[in-house]
């Protein structure tokens, strides 16, 4: 059994004494892992750096085996994440939500794209926040648990959406809302694709998409709090608020 693929790397885990085990996630074959023959080597292991492209070939006797890995760099990101702590912690929080939130072998093109799309665009601290929690969006749709931004759940109405109910993530107006606003949550205007994208709203609408994963995918499915690296990202990014 054999396939050729590009991929992302989101982490490594030692076996042996000179070998890993990639968690890699591809177009084609989802998040997939592999051991790699010889990963601590000098000439490995600067290249085996969470957020890098690889150009994979894996190999197995029979497909349900973990199987092993031969990879060559398509490009790192290493310098992307350097010089700014905020990058380094929004690739931590990517690499480390889709490890928490996909099933092996299970293939996810479309989200494989915009995360390779978004991780290219590390680095640009102006722009990136925005675009992370756009991705956190289609996590969420990817998973089964996408807002439903298109209407009012309660009159039908498309114009004038102020808030979003807490368990079924559908958005309310305030005339839906009526006496039940105090237990909604309050939906940012760039939730809608409305706004300046400002740094505030930003950090409004992580708190929201931060609500849904850990209802909907910590206590739904997995059991378990969400990965430390997004609060980590979060409060890094919210610091930025904080300066004059």
């Amino acid at each position: 059994m054999e396939w050729r693929d590009t991929g992302i790397l989101l982490a490594t885990r030692p076996h042996g004494e000179n070998s890993a085990i990639l968690d890699v996630l591809t177009p084609s074959h989802g998040l997939h892992s592999g051991v790699m023959r010889g990963a601590a080597s000098r000439k490995l292991a600067p290249m085996l750096q969470p957020g890098a492209q690889l150009d994979l070939t894996w190999k197995a006797r029979l497909e349900e085996h973990l199987g092993s890995y031969t990879a060559e760099l398509e490009r790192s990101r290493s310098a992307k994440v350097m010089n700014s702590r905020l990058a380094l912690a929004g690739q931590n929080t990517v690499c480390a939500l889709l490890l928490f939130a996909l099933a092996e072998r299970e293939k996810h093109l479309p989200l494989y794209e915009r995360t390779e799309q978004l991780l290219d665009l590390l680095g640009h601290d102006d722009v990136w926040p925005l675009a992370y929690l756009k991705w956190e969006l289609a996590l969420l749709e990817e998973l089964g648990f996408g807002l439903d931004l298109s209407q009012c759940a309660v009159t039908g109405a498309r114009e004038g959406l102020e808030f979003i109910s807490p368990k079924t993530g559908r958005a309310v107006t305030r005339a839906g809302a009526g006496e039940w606003a105090d237990k909604l949550l309050v939906l940012p205007e760039i939730m809608l694709g409305r706004g300046e994208g400002s740094d505030a709203e930003v950090a409004a609408g992580l708190r929201l998409t931060g609500h849904f994963l850990t209802q909907n995918l910590a206590h739904g499915i997995r059991a378990k709090p969400l990965p430390d690296a997004r609060g980590r990202f979060v409060k890094a990014f919210e610091k930025r608020l904080t300066r004059p």
